[in-house]
């Protein structure tokens, strides 16, 4: 079976490039002719190592151009390069000839069902039905955001299955045909847990307002405060981004030099997982984030806001972790603190994560995916 996924890069070491990358090789493994196709690759090299055997085509479209510019800047510029990007990718599916296409929900959504190539189209949402307006923006870009989600309901009843990660998400959706709830999941054998004896919280993810690590510093204040300057604790931010000045302004200005460090993104994450104490997540919005599945995986208890989608379905609240209520700052200090100072309570969470775990193993989670292609 010929498959094609369609994604803007792969070169960002984040999950959504890890998990395709991941589901690619397996697919490729299993007899599948997969290719994916790319919008911003521009020859970059990707962050995780891909099957010899998949085809790569960048169709250089360079939507990303225009990141940081102004509404304006982008109404001029987009519908040009979706001009361009359906063109190149007609072209493209119409030499290659799948039997599926797949949107990773990045830019072509709007035109690829009606593309005539003879695939049967899927499409995967890796954030959520509220994803647009959790942005929080005011006046014409909130505007624009609105409109932009109620359109992608009318979007996503084209395509022959439409794949959400969570039922939570699902269930926001309506009555479409064709939806469906798939988790991402993680390859279980790989996974050493370790002892986490040690006194270190970690976040993971890009330093971009939707990770809302901002606001994990902000309670990192609160517990040092309550546990005093030479506590031995420390909080480790592993990944980059946009927001590396403003979150190292914030951790100087809040006098958190000491405990606070901007890791960069880091290649041995197993090691991270394995030595830290807590996962921390304080995102304003997910689609189902794999540093929980990995935590859990690991033995490894987390914090989390209850934010929408994801987090409970992965943290059993009190059991394996805890969630306090999206965007209270001091209910996330707080939960932080239960679990820094008992760490008979961690170790008891940790080992109930890694039973639990089984639920995202990646064998299984990627024959529904082998089920779901065969049926379509």
């Amino acid at each position: 079976m010929r498959i094609v996924y369609n994604i803007a890069g792969l070169y960002r070491p984040s999950g959504m490039e890890k998990i395709l990358t991941d589901k690619a090789n397996w697919l490729s493994g299993h007899g599948y002719d997969v290719t994916i196709i790319t919008t911003e690759q521009k020859g970059r090299p990707d962050a995780f190592p891909l099957d010899s055997r998949i085809e790569r085509r960048d169709l250089d479209i360079g939507y990303e151009d225009n990141n940081g510019a102004s509404l304006w800047n982008k109404l001029i510029h987009y519908p040009l390069k979706q001009y361009r990007h359906r063109k190149r990718l007609t072209k493209a599916l119409k030499e290659i000839r799948p039997h599926i296409t797949i949107s990773m929900f990045c830019n072509e959504q709007s035109f690829l069902p009606a593309i005539k190539d003879g695939s049967r189209k899927v499409l995967e949402l890796h954030f959520s039905r509220l994803k647009r307006l959790q942005y929080g923006r005011k006046g014409l870009w909130g505007l624009v955001d609105r409109l932009r989600s109620a359109n992608e309901v009318r979007q996503v009843k084209r395509f022959d299955r439409f794949v959400t990660l969570t039922k939570e998400d699902l269930s926001m959706w309506g009555d479409i045909p064709g939806i469906c709830s798939i988790p991402n999941g993680i390859c279980l054998k790989d996974v050493v847990p370790g002892g986490h004896e040690g006194k270190t919280v970690i976040a993971v993810g890009r330093y971009m307002y939707q990770k809302g690590l901002d606001r994990l510093i902000d309670a990192w204040k609160t517990v040092c405060d309550e546990l005093g300057d030479d506590n031995g604790w420390e909080l480790r931010l592993l990944g980059d981004g946009e927001l590396r000045p403003q979150l190292q302004e914030q951790i100087e200005r809040l006098g958190l030099t000491g405990s606070v460090h901007l890791c960069g993104n880091v290649k041995d994450m197993p090691s991270e997982y394995r030595k830290a104490a807590i996962l921390a997540l304080s995102s304003h919005y997910e689609g189902l984030p794999m540093a929980l599945i990995e935590a859990q995986a690991y033995g490894l208890p987390a914090v989390s806001f209850d934010c929408k989608c994801g987090p409970r379905e992965v943290i059993v609240d009190g059991r394996t972790g805890l969630l306090v209520p999206e965007g209270d700052i001091q209910a996330l200090a707080r939960a932080l603190l239960e679990l820094m100072r008992d760490p008979e309570r961690r170790r008891q969470m940790g080992a109930e994560a890694a039973r639990m775990a089984v639920r995202f193993d990646f064998e299984a989670i990627m024959n529904q995916w082998d089920q779901l292609f065969k049926s379509v």
